[in-house]
């Protein structure tokens, strides 16, 4: 997969398009929310992107490609995967959040 690096307006750019959605904070970064519900936030290393997919996405994402997506210890247990924002593209950013506004928990 080739590098490409999605910068904040990028992501902003990327969640305008979704009908609902709106930015905030979470843990002091920019945060997005849909209903009220988390959808995906900055995480604090400013390297990476903390997205809510569910579990069993989760699990597909991590097998798939380890190589964008991770979980840190924090995560463990929570419907949620990290991914490098250097090697991952604003369309799949939109497919997941899409993805995180169907999930229930």
């Amino acid at each position: 997969m080739a590098k490409r690096k999605l910068s904040l307006p990028a992501i902003r750019r990327t969640v305008a398009t979704l009908t609902g959605v709106e930015e905030g904070t979470s843990y002091g970064t920019p945060a997005w929310r849909c209903r009220g519900k988390l959808l995906a936030r900055l995480h604090q290393d400013g390297a990476s992107i903390v997205l809510k997919v569910g579990n069993t996405t989760r699990d597909h994402l991590l097998q798939a490609d380890p190589e964008t997506f991770f979980v840190t210890d924090h995560y463990i247990g929570y419907p949620m995967v990290l991914a490098w924002l250097d090697r991952l593209s604003a369309a799949d950013l939109k497919k997941l959040l899409m993805r995180a506004m169907e999930t229930k928990r």
